[in-house]
């Protein structure tokens, strides 16, 4: 193999990588936001326990609270299944992209491995979008939209 083929293989081994790319791009988009949504709900579980913990609170604002914190503990495990999923996601992606440049740089018979873990990662990537949607609408049964009282 002269060193044009050698470049050559290697050129179009970037070029099969770059599509991958724009996946992780995506992944660490939605990482960051599922992370800022699991700070959110640490805040606000903190703040329920430590006015629990403070005893100023009435019986039924009590049952109330912790009510909400089972809320916060489910959206809690969703997002961090989300973050998990994730991770294993980009992980996948990231070994897509060094199978696809391995076996175009290389004669390592490994090509067939790519689309494995390249679907697999979009499936965990589907399966992570699922939990945010889920957390989402979990978040959105706690609001009460009160409406103004009808003035007569």
């Amino acid at each position: 193999m002269n060193f044009a083929t050698e470049l050559s293989a290697v050129t179009h081994g970037i070029q099969l990588a770059v599509a991958p790319v724009f996946l992780l791009t995506a992944v660490s988009g939605i990482i960051s936001a599922a992370a800022g949504r699991l700070g959110r709900i640490i805040d606000r579980a903190r703040f329920l326990e430590n006015r629990l913990e403070s005893g100023a609170v009435s019986d039924v604002r009590s049952q109330r609270m912790y009510a909400e914190l089972d809320q916060l503990r489910l959206r809690g495990w969703l997002v961090n299944g989300c973050i998990a999923l994730l991770t294993l996601c980009a992980m996948l992606i990231g070994l897509t992209i060094i199978l696809l440049f391995l076996a175009e740089t290389s004669s390592l018979p490994i090509l067939k491995l790519a689309p494995i873990s390249f679907l697999s990662g979009v499936g965990c990537f589907l399966a992570a979008l699922v939990c945010f949607l889920a957390e989402t609408l979990q978040a959105t049964k706690l609001l009460k939209f009160a409406q103004p009282p009808v003035r007569s």
